[in-house]
């Protein structure tokens, strides 16, 4: 087969733009007209059926708190409201249109996976991207449109959220959880002030960033911020416009900083790569069909371990797309096989200082992704160390073998936390991961858009058995006193002392 140069095209996923917009706003309105159409054929939003509670306070209890407004904690979200759980609140800290990388730290011109994959509209057509896209450029746009430009997708998911109303709290955060009798006790922080409030069930939906630490070399402490960024920084690239920029990594991530950098006039970007070659094949690619994302969950511990750590040693080339986006630019260079072994400051910049040599610089980036610890975030300090981890499910030779992967929190069927010492913190089952985190129980049902669609509806389905199951004493009571006389109108009608 060929090789695909997109410098032979217009700019990968932005042609259709070029020209008058076929419908625009008024297709827009349309859409969205004709997809509250559909959601009200198929009953959405349906009858909440919970059973209210009250917390210790006295106040009505929150039945699903959710931690994270991005794609992943709206799509939950929305699940959540297809199945009758209307009483959740869903927060993010970030500002309208800030939530999550897209407007942020993700600095590529297009999405990395195809166009035509679903997953924030949950099976309803009208609420597909390529509905929005048709709405705006046509049937024909489409076909010329070669991959999903990171802004629109944004843009895109901003509009399900207002077309199946879905609510986000926007700059609110969660200042802590702790476990509160048959609740979780939550701390809100927002427009509103500070408020405590008590939520049955808690899903933990912040995102990539989900072990809260950056990946940052030990090296590197110390050294000014307003010089050594992280890839996830706010990056005024324009600042160093005429000088040199080292960017460190091998990763989607860091060749998209490095083209950032050469499209803002930093005229010379050298790549740090520690291999002696990019990574060439993409497994996780590969274990994207709904075989592998739908039975993934039900394997044993081995043959789960077996996969993801595999998946994850082989490591994610960046998209040839990025790559040629650097190569274009004359000052871009790649030094393979030199990680680097430490970094320092003086007046004119940095240096970055490698085993083969010494590098004068005037920025640079580390682009070499997060960490996943959820012990380390500062509003589960309640639970830390109290959740199992998949360390405490392999052999230790294994853990040593591959660290990464043995911090990875060991969920349940359900995505729930798991008591380490079974029967000591009972409240952790009611703390359910729908992030990065869940990706060695789950596979990648969090975060890539492949497995959103059936990562949501797990999820959802699972807080419904949890939920019901929990108040099935009352539920039965409910059902012995239930009275919807069906013979009423007819002869055979007998009155309930009769019965």
């Amino acid at each position: 087969m060929d090789r695909v140069d997109t410098e032979d095209r217009e700019a990968p996923g932005l042609a259709p733009r070029d020209r008058p917009a076929p419908g625009g706003s008024t297709g827009l309105a349309a859409l969205m007209q004709a997809a509250r159409r559909d959601l009200a054929l198929l009953n959405h939003p349906p009858a909440s059926w919970v059973l209210p509670k009250a917390g210790p306070d006295g106040r009505p209890v929150t039945d699903v708190l959710i931690v994270g407004g991005g794609m992943c904690g709206q799509t939950a979200a929305f699940a959540l409201l297809r199945e009758g759980i209307s009483n959740i609140r869903v927060v993010d800290r970030a500002p309208l249109g800030r939530e999550g990388p897209w407007g942020t730290f993700a600095r590529m011109q297009t999405l990395r996976s195809p166009k035509h994959l679903t997953g924030p509209d949950l099976g309803i057509p009208s609420l597909t991207f390529r509905a929005w896209w048709e709405a705006q450029y046509g049937e024909e746009g489409w076909q010329r449109l070669y991959k999903v430009p990171r802004l629109d997708w944004l843009a895109y998911l901003l509009w399900v959220r207002e077309a199946a109303r879905i609510p986000v709290e926007n700059e609110t955060s969660v200042a802590s959880l702790e476990p509160a009798g048959a609740f979780i006790r939550a701390v809100i922080e927002g427009p509103r002030g500070r408020e405590t409030i008590f939520a049955r069930k808690v899903v933990l939906a912040f995102g990539r960033d989900s072990g809260t630490a950056r990946r940052m070399p030990a090296f590197a402490a110390g050294i000014s911020s307003e010089r050594l960024f992280h890839s996830s920084d706010a990056i005024d690239f324009a600042r160093f416009a005429g000088g040199r920029m080292a960017v460190l990594g091998a990763s989607a991530s860091a060749i998209d900083n490095a083209a950032t950098a050469l499209e803002a006039g930093v005229p010379e970007v050298t790549l740090f790569v520690r291999r002696s070659h990019f990574p060439q094949v993409n497994k996780s690619k590969w274990a994207s069909f709904p075989g592998f994302l739908r039975a993934y969950a039900s394997l044993s511990d081995e043959q789960r371990w077996g996969f993801y750590t595999y998946i994850m040693g082989e490591g994610t080339p960046p998209p040839h797309e990025s790559v040629l986006r650097c190569a274009r630019h004359p000052g871009f260079s790649i030094r393979f096989g030199e990680g680097w072994t430490g970094i320092e400051e003086n007046e004119a910049g940095l240096v970055v200082e490698t085993a083969k040599g010494r590098y004068p610089v005037d920025a640079a980036v580390i682009a070499i992704g997060f960490g996943i610890d959820l012990d380390e975030r500062p509003e589960l300090a309640a639970f830390r160390g109290r959740f199992l981890v998949w360390r405490d499910r392999v052999p230790a030779e294994a853990a040593v073998r591959h660290p990464e992967p043995a911090l990875f929190p060991y969920l349940g069927d359900g995505m729930q936390m798991l008591e380490r010492e079974p029967g000591s913190l009972p409240q952790l089952s009611r703390l359910h991961v729908f992030n990065w985190a869940n990706t060695m129980s789950q596979a990648a049902l969090a975060g890539d858009i492949p497995g959103l669609g059936i990562g949501a509806t797990r999820l959802a389905q699972a807080l419904v058995r949890d939920l019901f199951a929990e108040d099935a004493p009352a539920f039965r009571e409910r059902m012995l006193a239930a009275e919807d006389d069906e013979l009423v109108p007819t002869a055979y009608f007998v009155p309930r002392e009769g019965r």
